[in-house]
């Protein structure tokens, strides 16, 4: 009945809808309540299409950047910001992502996998790739210095004469061994073939869906009458009308996002009495340093109770942020050798795994150094999320999942995810209640204090109630981006509102002092981002007490340990180089705003421009350059020269200043 009466009123009114902008008047305020699947489907096949709209930047979790606006990269490389016209005409300051920036494609000839593994190509002389070992060989890149990571830690190289140390492997042609032994979570073909044609099955969630869609909540009558302000008949009246049309928008979105909706028998069919509902008070753990929280209501959490769900204690960890583009599984690997506890993969659409994309799956690998690891999902959709939560579940190798309740982005927040659930609790009850039924592993969420105000003190104890194990909130609310300072004085009161639930507070530390000057919070850990990414040696300096001036040799040290890191995850062909190299000059744009702390008097807070001072090297003032092309030197000291044409824009900017651009 919506769907016509949002067809009918389009057509009289001649309106130009579209799935982010939600319609105006009476049919569009009833409309707006719902969330169709097919909506978030199509925005999330546009982000899918570009994938620099997948990817926010790097900052907390991630920065700031809006559709319409670009930076164009200037001839140094640099990134200049550029005025955006936007559609009302007027300009507006370019910020946060260079959505214009030129990639250059190696054109050079590549070898047919087929013929390189000694099976014989089936395409023939239609293959694209060469398959003339000597033909090869001549347009190849000369080879780089030093032993084959991949054959030195594994025994042997899947990428045989492609290798760019392929002169170290005594043998032209090897046999491709199996995954890399010491990572998990890759996506099979088999799943991904099941997913893409929606042969997996997800019972949990499934039946998760058939005993709960029609139940009414407690929590939808008390916000009803919270919002009534009233006493009495009238407002008790109100609560229940507000209840009723809750629990109805529930059944839509429920409706809206199986994948296989049961006979119609089954739907009308009585239900047998049950067991009166429970209260939404919860038994907390009194076990000393316990952080999970268990819930007495075991039917709500499907089939998995608190006996069989992994227990794990959050207290007193650093827990590296899931950083999206420069967050991967090498840069954390690096923040596990300067002591990190805890580390998280990139945010992952949930969209986007369950229909099988391997770049999306590639986010979730884990490397065994990383010993309590977890996944943030971000998704609008109680059903998707759910159903992601299962398949993570049971396919992938995890120690918790964590929600993503924080992300600002403009083409995230438009579908009603990210900090967009700040907003819809009704919407993120639905989802953590349906999530916990099927995990077998704490689930965690990441918030900020709000979208436009600071509220979320109010939130915390309903999330703790719904049963989330730990949360981490970003000290800024969703309108203030990355412009502010983190409010830890709020951290504060929401860590208070919070208990016995461990709360990790998260924004601006860069040494520290930021962190001990917050030991009076009663915060269950920090989350460490941006400065993770300016001084990965962070996590040392936090447990250790003390300010390291870490030498410009050592830190050339862990970029070469970086980049054979990249070599073993991506690939020591060319094009595991290539990608290797990219990362690694992404993350020396937030590298380079490293002070050496033996020249100044005071180390600059995150939101201060580095001040200007004199390099004790060459390296030094390599290391601290802000023009990408001696991002590019380094990068060739470690990973050899650059194919020609290879160009090179930092995917982020700073939001808290703007850096002279370099002429």
């Amino acid at each position: 009945c919506v769907c016509m009466c949002m067809c009918v009123y389009i057509l009289l009114n001649d309106h130009e809808w579209t799935s982010l902008s939600p319609l105006k008047g009476p049919v569009g305020s009833l409309a707006s309540n719902y969330h169709c699947l097919c909506q978030e489907k199509q925005s999330m096949a546009e982000m899918d299409e570009d994938p620099s709209n997948v990817a926010c930047a790097a900052c907390d979790e991630q920065p700031e950047h809006a559709v319409a606006e670009e930076a164009i990269p200037t001839e140094d490389g640099a990134a200049a910001p550029a005025d955006a016209e936007a559609a009302d005409g007027k300009k507006r300051k370019g910020r946060g992502q260079n959505k214009n920036r030129k990639m250059a494609k190696n054109e050079k000839l590549s070898f047919c996998l087929n013929t390189l593994l000694g099976r014989g190509c089936q395409y023939a002389a239609s293959c694209k790739y060469s398959h003339n070992v000597d033909e090869f060989l001549a347009q190849k890149a000369e080879d780089l210095e030093g032993p084959c990571p991949i054959q030195e830690k594994f025994g042997t190289c899947k990428y045989g004469i492609t290798c760019r140390f392929s002169g170290t492997h005594g043998a032209r042609i090897s046999t491709a061994p199996p995954q890399p032994l010491d990572e998990a979570n890759s996506l099979t073909n088999a799943l991904m073939l099941d997913l893409r044609k929606r042969k997996y099955k997800f019972p949990r969630s499934d039946k998760y869906f058939r005993e709960h869609q029609r139940d009414k909540r407690p929590d939808d009558e008390e916000e009803a009458e919270e919002e009534a302000g009233e006493a009495g008949e009238a407002g008790e009246a109100v609560a229940a009308a507000a209840a009723v049309k809750s629990v109805g928008q529930d059944e839509a979105h429920l409706n809206a996002a199986a994948q296989e909706e049961p006979e119609e028998a089954e739907l009308e069919a009585p239900k047998p009495a049950a067991a009166a509902a429970p209260s939404a008070a919860v038994v907390h753990s009194a076990l000393a340093g316990d952080a999970i929280v268990a819930t007495a209501d075991l039917k709500l959490l499907g089939s998995h109770g608190e006996a069989e769900r992994k227990k794990i204690d959050f207290r007193n960890k650093l827990y590296l942020a899931p950083l999206t583009t420069v967050g991967n599984l090498p840069f954390r690997r690096i923040c596990k050798e300067y002591g990190v506890d805890i580390t998280c993969g990139e945010m992952a659409m949930a969209i986007n795994l369950l229909q099988g994309h391997k770049s999306e799956w590639a986010l979730l690998r884990r490397h065994e150094s990383e010993d309590l690891f977890g996944v943030q999902i971000c998704g609008s959709n109680p059903g998707m999320m759910t159903r992601c939560a299962e398949l993570i579940s049971d396919r992938a190798s995890v120690d918790f999942v964590d929600v993503n309740c924080g992300c600002p982005i403009d083409l995230v927040f438009r579908t009603g995810a990210g900090s967009a659930l700040l907003a819809r609790r009704n919407r993120l009850r639905d989802i953590v209640t349906g999530m916990r039924s099927v995990l077998d592993v704490p689930l965690t969420v990441k918030i900020r204090t709000g979208v436009a105000d600071q509220n979320s003190h109010t939130l915390l104890p309903k999330l703790r109630d719904w049963g989330v194990s730990m949360v981490t909130l970003h000290g800024r609310t969703r309108d203030q981006r990355y412009s502010r300072l983190a409010d830890w004085a709020y951290i504060g009161r929401c860590a208070a509102a919070a208990a016995p639930m461990p709360l990790f507070g998260n924004g601006d530390i860069l040494v520290p002092t930021d962190v001990t000057s917050q030991a009076d919070k009663g915060l269950g850990g920090y989350m460490v981002a941006r400065g993770a990414l300016v001084k990965p040696w962070i996590f040392t300096e936090i447990k250790e007490q003390r300010i390291w001036d870490i030498s410009a040799t050592e830190r050339l040290d862990m970029l070469r340990t970086y980049s054979r890191y990249g070599l073993e995850h991506w690939g020591a062909d060319q094009q595991g180089v290539d990608i290797t190299r990219r990362f690694l000059l992404e993350w020396m744009s937030f590298l380079h705003r490293y002070v050496p702390a033996g020249l100044v008097e005071t180390i600059p807070k995150m939101n201060e421009r580095p001040p200007a001072f004199v390099p004790r090297s060459d390296l030094e003032a390599l290391l601290s350059s802000p023009n990408s092309n001696d991002w590019l030197k380094i990068s060739e000291m470690l990973l050899g020269k650059v194919t020609p044409g290879f160009q090179f824009a930092p995917k982020h900017k700073a939001n808290s200043y703007e850096a002279p651009i370099q002429g």
